[in-house]
């Protein structure tokens, strides 16, 4: 990902460029779904899909940015991620809270950020402003590049770094071995560093 693209395309969007807010959230789109995917709960499958929240979460972007009072990049990714956080825990607060209630038993509607998470797998946590963007940015980039590797490696990834499950849980999930799960978490990690490295030969990823 580009730091300074997206700086600029937020300062054209911040001076009423709707195109190029459009573009700017499309290159966070891989991003947020995989946090949403991360943040719904396991009850919602099925009935609603992190691509929707998502959905709604740009819309909401776009009608309420004159409300927004930032004007650095860091900022604009937090106020996506809150965005999105408050339509996770509507969508919770629909579609689970009130049927739990309807049987007399609560359950948090919260968000948990318990699970392993795709950030985990870029560089270790920091402190300084500047140092959290560039973590932001390489999760950003990371989500953008597991668009482009085979499905079931995409899977295998999504369901060990984002949901936190085991071998023997995928294996079941996707109704493969632990030894075939294996292979493709060693082959979707492979490819996602080959295309970092291609990326970073040719200046695609640039902070």
């Amino acid at each position: 990902m580009n730091r300074p693209r997206h700086q600029q395309l937020l300062d054209q969007a911040l001076g009423g460029d709707a195109e190029s807010l459009g573009e700017l959230l499309q290159d966070y789109r891989a991003y947020l779904t995989v946090l949403a995917e991360r943040y719904l709960d396991n009850r919602l499958r099925g009935r609603l899909d992190a691509a929707d929240v998502v959905q709604i979460t740009f819309m909401e972007a776009q009608r309420d940015l004159p409300s927004f009072r930032g004007t650095q990049i860091e900022e604009l990714l937090g106020w996506l991620r809150h965005i999105l956080r408050n339509n996770v825990s509507s969508a919770h607060q629909k579609h689970i809270h009130t049927q739990k209630r309807s049987a007399g038993r609560e359950v948090s509607n919260s968000p948990t950020d318990s699970r392993p998470a795709l950030t985990d797998m870029a560089p270790a946590e920091t402190t300084s402003p500047s140092q959290r963007l560039m973590r932001d940015e390489a999760a950003v980039y990371l989500a953008s590049c597991l668009e482009e590797i085979p499905d079931t490696q995409r899977e295998a990834i999504r369901l060990r770094y984002v949901e936190g499950q085991s071998l023997r849980q995928i294996a079941e999930l996707m109704d493969k071995s632990e030894m075939a799960v294996a292979g493709l978490l060693k082959r979707g990690l492979q490819a996602l560093r080959s295309r970092m490295i291609s990326d970073s030969s040719t200046g695609g990823f640039t902070r």
